[in-house]
Parts: C-alpha cells; sequence; structure tokens
C-alpha cells in the first residue's frame, strides 16, 4: 500500500466517529498524477446526492504529459461504495447531521486508487484544547518514564 494524500488536519478539526475503504472515479491522467502523489485531499468534503457520494474539493495536479487529457483539477469525483453503505451513510448525514471528511489516500496492493472516507462530527475549539493538552501531558509522562529507565 502506497500513501499518496494524508488529512492530518481532519483529526484535530474532527471527531471520528466511523471509516469507510470507498474507490474513486479517476480518469487516466489522474490516476498517474496520484501515483507520483500529487494530490491534496486538506479541504476536501464528500457529499450524498441521490444514491451517489461526491467528493468536492480534493486537488489533482494535472499530469506533465496528459496535454488535452488533464481534466479541471478540482473536478467532483465520485465515490465507489456498496448500496447499503450509503444508505447508511445517508442516515448518519441527515439524522444525525454528521459530515463525510477524507482521512486519506492510496494506492493499494493491485494499484487500485482508495479513499478513506470517516464520518465525522466537528469539533468546538475547547475540545481542541483540551486534546493538546491531553498530548502534552501524556509526552511528559513518556520522557520521565524514559529519563528512570
Amino acid at each position: 500500500m502506497k500513501l499518496a494524500a494524508n488529512n492530518k488536519k481532519a483529526r484535530h478539526d474532527y471527531f471520528i466517529e466511523e471509516t469507510y475503504e470507498a474507490g474513486i472515479a479517476l480518469t487516466g491522467t489522474e490516476i498517474k498524477s496520484v501515483r507520483h502523489g500529487r494530490v491534496s485531499i486538506k479541504e476536501s468534503y464528500a457529499k450524498i446526492e441521490g444514491e451517489e457520494v461526491i467528493l468536492y474539493g480534493m486537488n489533482i495536479s494535472p499530469y506533465d504529459h496528459g496535454n488535452r487529457f488533464n481534466v479541471d483539477p478540482l473536478r467532483p469525483r465520485k465515490l465507489l461504495l456498496h448500496k447499503r453503505e450509503i444508505r447508511k451513510l445517508i442516515g448518519y448525514t441527515t439524522l444525525k447531521g454528521l459530515t463525510l471528511v477524507p482521512l486519506r489516500m492510496y494506492i493499494n496492493d493491485r494499484g487500485i486508487a482508495k479513499i478513506e472516507l470517516a464520518v465525522a462530527k466537528g469539533k468546538k475549539q475547547y475540545d481542541k484544547r483540551h486534546d493538546i493538552a491531553k498530548r502534552d501531558a501524556d509526552r511528559r509522562i513518556q520522557r520521565a518514564v524514559r529519563k528512570e529507565q
């Protein structure tokens, strides 16, 4: 598995409830750019429209040798999920008011691009401060343990 893009900010800004693995519909030049690691999912999000999940805001840079076959880098892209997974996501987003956020994009062993999609709830500012304080306390504890050994 080769990591193409990672969304570190998502875990900072959201509580992650559940994750799904989804395929993504790409053109030929887009998959070549993804394999070169020229993709950003930092500001992207997914929406459910009808019976389809669409990913917005993902930036795949145009392929260098793609010429006329290159497409818009910010175009909406369809995510490939099973129908029962989509129905479950509809329930999460409409009833509970949760958000669909991509966590990472990778190329699996068979050479297929996949997105790890998370069902997430937004954090408030005080939640973020609490997480930072907890992480700092854990680091201090680890340092103290290492010094004693």
